[in-house]
């Protein structure tokens, strides 16, 4: 980390530099948990309470810069929605091009698309073919939270095959990891990289 020091990044974020620190701040009580959302037995993680608060936002993207400086990545893929509020910021701090994954309709080009299942429905994402992506980039997917690893695990295998990019050179970033959903380890199994800030138990 000391190497990259003078990376644009820490020039907005100089706390990077204080990296422990910064992790020892709990993010989890600053993330509202409402039970049986969308459907009875979900315990919905709600991260607008953390955006709501600007200490804990700040501490959250502090974490996920680091982790990209850390896997030395060139490109930011993001998620709708969610992880278009957590990508945005990063990207912009490490002057990184942001490609944008977006639900059907929303795009104007050509796209490559992958439809994946939720853990309670179906969705599907699509990136523009003409995104500027390769087999040299390291990518970073950037999304809120990752449960049953549908959405990350498509976008990621997309990226893979579609733009020719190393399973190696992918990390799914996620602010929020639910572990007992099997999710990461399902990403980590198909031979992609994972990386989140917190974790927490059940559904």
């Amino acid at each position: 980390m000391k190497e990259n020091y003078n990376h644009p990044a820490y020039t907005r974020y100089p706390q990077l530099k204080e990296l422990e620190e910064s992790r020892k701040m709990d993010l989890k009580k600053s993330i509202r948990t409402v039970p049986d959302f969308p459907v009875e037995g979900i315990q919905f993680r709600d991260i607008t309470s953390l955006l709501e608060s600007p200490e804990a936002f700040n501490r959250a993207l502090i974490g996920m810069t680091n982790s990209c400086m850390s896997f030395k990545a060139t490109k930011i893929v993001a998620i709708e929605s969610r992880g278009f509020i957590f990508g945005s910021p990063i990207a912009r701090d490490m002057e990184l091009p942001l490609v944008l994954a977006r639900k059907p309709g929303k795009l104007p080009n050509p796209t490559y698309q992958r439809s994946y299942k939720l853990e309670y429905g179906k969705a599907t994402l699509h990136i523009q073919r003409n995104s500027d992506l390769n087999k040299h980039d390291r990518i970073v997917i950037i999304d809120d939270l990752i449960a049953t690893g549908g959405t990350a695990k498509a976008l990621a295998s997309l990226v893979s095959q579609c733009f020719n990019v190393p399973k190696e050179n992918i990390l799914v970033l996620a602010v929020i990891d639910l572990p007992d959903l099997g999710g990461s380890a399902i990403i980590k199994e198909t031979g992609f990289n994972v990386d989140t800030l917190i974790e927490f138990e059940g559904e």
